[in-house]
């Protein structure tokens, strides 16, 4: 193997441990892959405003890749340098759909302006200080390009099933993923963090060869199938182990970190 020149990495399950924490060892080791001149980005399913949190780790590349792709964000001017969003015609007859055929579905949206949801829809605990900024069914909340829709039924508990089932009624007009919990994650067509990454990749002159990835969830198999290196976390989801052409210590043994340090010689 070659030495890469660019490390894309998700977060959760990834990088960072359970607590949402970077390890000592792992701050160490960015700090000196920027002093050596290689770019580490992030490549998450978070949406912004859980990724800020961790901005303080991003290097001199200063850009993270958001929302599985949909949203590229650079640090320094806090603007989006690229946006790649679902729009509202696609979003309403794709939540249709979805609710004729998957009944009990209910739905969340992400936008650059914040996230929205029906009135059933459970938020996640990191959003109890930040409140939803719309509450109404999704036909309403279908009326403004999204970065990404969300859907979840309550009752289900097996994330393989649900997406099998979703993609099953929308085939190809939408991406659909998961990232571990029972929750469909759906953009535009087209746009993963692969399709993302290699938009940033080409503009930074580096080529899927020289880029060394690590993930966990089945929204990370583009990523990693499109890395020249690819490596699974020691507790991936079975697709991301079989699809990897290695397999990482577990996050909260500071996997990935370990890794590039014995890649790089750190």
């Amino acid at each position: 193997m070659s030495t890469p020149k660019l490390v894309a990495t998700d977060l959760d399950g990834t990088l960072v441990r359970a607590d949402g924490s970077v390890s000592d060892f792992t701050r160490d080791v960015l700090v000196k892959l920027e002093e050596i001149g290689v770019p580490v980005i992030f490549v998450t399913g978070r949406p912004l405003r859980w990724t800020r949190v961790l901005f303080e780790h991003i290097g001199s590349v200063g850009l993270a890749i958001v929302s599985n792709g949909a949203l590229v964000w650079d640090v320094a001017t806090d603007q989006p340098r690229l946006t790649r969003l679902i729009e509202p015609t696609l979003t309403a007859e794709v939540a249709a759909t979805l609710k004729e055929n998957v009944p009990g579905l209910v739905f969340a949206t992400e936008s650059l302006e914040g996230w929205s949801c029906e009135p059933a829809f459970t938020s996640h605990f990191s959003d109890a200080l930040r409140p939803a900024r719309r509450v109404a069914p999704i036909e309403e909340l279908s009326d403004e390009p999204l970065i990404k829709l969300l859907g979840r039924r309550h009752d289900d508990d097996d994330a393989d099933e649900l997406l099998a089932a979703a993609m099953a009624v929308v085939g190809e007009r939408v991406n659909v993923t998961h990232s571990s919990f029972p929750l469909l994650e759906i953009s535009a067509p087209g746009v993963t963090k692969a399709s993302t990454l290699e938009l940033v990749c080409t503009e930074l002159g580096i080529s899927a060869a020289d880029v060394i990835a690590f993930g966990d969830m089945p929204n990370d198999l583009p990523m990693l199938t499109w890395a020249g290196t690819s490596y699974a976390m020691a507790d991936a989801h079975p697709s991301v182990t079989a699809c990897a052409s290695h397999v990482a210590p577990g996050h909260e043994d500071d996997g990935v970190a370990r890794v590039l340090a014995g890649v790089f010689g750190l």
